[in-house]
């Protein structure tokens, strides 16, 4: 027995190094505007054995998985003194989420989970389930973490044991290693999600992008990406949500739409990457989108590409939800070059890389949706137009004798 004990724990070690140090190429070709890469990086299979498996032979002889992980997904990401590091919401099997850091040394590959999950402070009322943490390095010194933290609905009725209340919790650190949780947001919505930290002070104070639903699900009344300030994050309340980025019928972005990671800054403004939802006859289909707000007032809206900007391709479209992509964490390199992490169909993480040059350039120069199929044709013939144009201007100019004949 002890023998097979230790053959399947050298199978299982060799199994899990060879997955945390596969490389990960780059997908060819691509769309000229992002790259995408042929494996995840993040699974359930990335979780440390020792936080999964009993490794003691006495206690464990058939070396069972005792605390099954059912998904690593939905990660914050930040660069800290070189590191590439994700903040991964994972999944056990009982549903239960919690924080966990994985560490790459080039962004793409490699991540390699910390020793221990985050421990997450809890306030007076504990958090059934915490998930899909934004990070933001704020001006103000501290790395902020908005997660959302879900909690029974007190006013289910009895038997119902699915309805919730969604709010945004808040914690801070300086290392990613010793947190301090603070007060929740407080709003006048009913239900908060997908709530983000701008990294600068406007008008002095903290800067909120927000999501207002009026249910766990449906986000209803909630009009589209919200936008408030509050005078502190120590007990952060936002009065005033303007609608930055609203719904719209028979868009991406119709059923809800939500910030993902924080904004990154660029001398032509705010570069935002956003979720967008609409309904289908097999479910909700989430894609991203991004746009790019004023940089003195990133309330403000001044480019915005039609369409998605990301959608699920091939195996990325099977998950526990399938035909979702969902984003909530990017990084800026010195260089321009942007690290987006996204997860695929609430189960894995990937990434794709892509330029500053190149995101502004896709967001500034692709047409706006105009929100009717007369007015996509349209582009579309402008387009072939252009072309057309460009194409005769390539064309030879035929060069003519001095009798004028064509030589």
């Amino acid at each position: 027995m002890k023998h097979l004990f230790q053959q399947r724990l050298h199978d299982l070690q060799h199994q899990h190094a060879a997955l945390v140090a596969r490389p990960n190429p780059a997908q060819p070709l691509g769309n000229g505007i992002i790259e995408r890469y042929q494996h995840p990086v993040l699974t359930a299979q990335h979780v440390p054995l020792a936080w999964r498996y009993d490794l003691n032979p006495s206690t464990n002889p058939y070396l069972m998985e005792r605390l099954g992980v059912n998904a690593a997904f939905n990660a914050g990401a930040i660069r800290l003194e070189g590191r590439y590091l994700l903040v991964a919401r994972v999944e056990g099997l009982d549903r239960k989420s919690f924080f966990a850091v994985a560490e790459s040394p080039n962004g793409v590959d490699n991540f390699r989970f910390w020793e221990r999950p985050i421990t997450m402070p809890e306030l007076g009322e504990p958090d059934t389930n915490v998930y899909d943490m934004r990070l933001t390095q704020h001006e103000d010194g501290w790395i902020y973490g908005l997660f959302c933290t879900e909690r029974k609905d007190p006013a289910a009725r009895p038997g119902d044991e699915s309805a919730a209340v969604a709010q945004c919790g808040i914690a801070r650190t300086h290392d990613l290693i010793t947190w301090e949780r603070l007060p929740d947001l407080q709003t006048a919505s009913a239900q908060q999600r997908n709530v983000v930290l701008h990294p600068e002070f406007v008008q002095g104070k903290y800067a909120l992008y927000t999501r207002p639903q009026d249910s766990f699900i449906e986000a209803g009344a909630g009009g589209g990406i919200g936008f408030g300030l509050a005078d502190s994050m120590e007990h952060a309340v936002v009065t005033h949500e303007q609608i930055v980025d609203a719904k719209h019928y028979h868009t991406v972005y119709e059923a809800k739409n939500g910030q993902g990671p924080a904004p990154l800054k660029t001398p032509f403004g705010w570069l935002h990457l956003a979720h967008g939802v609409r309904h289908t006859a097999a479910g909700l289909r989430y894609v991203l989108y991004l746009f790019l707000t004023d940089l003195h007032n990133p309330a403000q809206v001044t480019h915005k590409p039609g369409g998605y900007f990301l959608a699920p391709e091939g195996p990325e479209r099977i998950g526990d939800v399938s035909n979702v992509l969902f984003s909530n964490g990017w990084v800026l390199d010195d260089d321009g070059r942007v690290c987006i992490y996204y997860a695929s169909s609430d189960t894995r993480m990937h990434v794709a890389t892509s330029t500053v040059e190149q995101l502004l350039d896709y967001v500034q120069h692709t047409p706006a949706d105009e929100f009717t199929s007369a007015a996509s044709v349209r582009s579309i013939n402008e387009l072939i137009d252009r072309n057309q144009a460009h194409e005769a201007a390539q064309q030879p100019v035929p060069k003519f004798a001095s009798n004028g004949v064509g030589v």
